[in-house]
């Protein structure tokens, strides 16, 4: 059993940067690759980042690549998701989730955890 916990989400102007963290409870965490996913209101909870259970191996969706990087720490059973050059379309409820893999990163029903997600508010 995985929980999963992010912080760090919040109103922040176009241009500028958040981190966001995702703490993992659970003695396997470093087992698990874990994703970063996001809903805006009205549509569907769509993929952003994937990392791998070691850290070498990771996935961007195009739309955020080159501003958004995933990173892991599992010594500390923590997940980051580091936000530049952020957009007004990047405004969503932003969660992290344990599963997945290097084929299936991008499907929600591939991932066995979710957090309880935290807002990131991009002003324009």
């Amino acid at each position: 059993q995985v929980q999963l916990v992010e912080s760090g989400g919040g109103l922040v102007q176009a241009g500028g940067s958040l981190r966001l963290s995702c703490t993992a409870s659970g003695r396997t965490f470093a087992s698990y690759a874990m994703g970063w996913f996001r809903q805006a209101p009205g549509k569907e909870r769509e993929f952003v980042a994937f990392i791998n259970w070691s850290g070498r191996s990771t996935y961007y969706a195009n739309s955020v690549k080159g501003r958004f990087t995933i990173s892991r720490d599992n010594s500390k059973n923590m997940v980051y998701l580091q936000m530049n050059s952020l957009l007004p379309e990047d405004t969503a409820v932003y969660y992290c989730a344990a599963g997945g893999s290097s084929r299936t990163y991008s499907y929600t029903t591939a991932y066995d955890y979710w957090g309880q997600g935290t807002q990131v508010t991009v002003s324009s």
